[in-house]
């Protein structure tokens, strides 16, 4: 396929390095380059691991219900609050 690209001026700088280094025509290093480009975009990227450790901390307090332990203790901090403004 023929076709017109406007290529920005570093990148055919990388271009025809590729076909000094490698000795091989003009069309031939674009090729190379967008084939290996298109190659690497095409493939899944690997998914992405976060390290968990364990601290040797046990909680007391179940810390998945934290939400609803703090809003009990909000509300018992208000109604002391009140008792002793009476």
């Amino acid at each position: 396929m023929r076709t017109t690209v406007t290529l920005y001026p570093d990148v055919e700088a990388l271009i025809h390095k590729a076909m000094r280094e490698r000795r091989i025509t003009f069309k031939e290093a674009l090729n190379q380059a967008v084939r290996a480009g298109m190659t690497r975009a095409v493939a899944p990227p690997a998914p992405f691991r976060t390290p968990t450790f364990r601290l040797g901390f046990e909680p007391t307090v179940p810390l998945d219900k934290a939400l609803r332990l703090a809003a009990d203790l909000e509300d018992e901090e208000l109604v002391r609050r009140l008792a002793t403004r009476k």
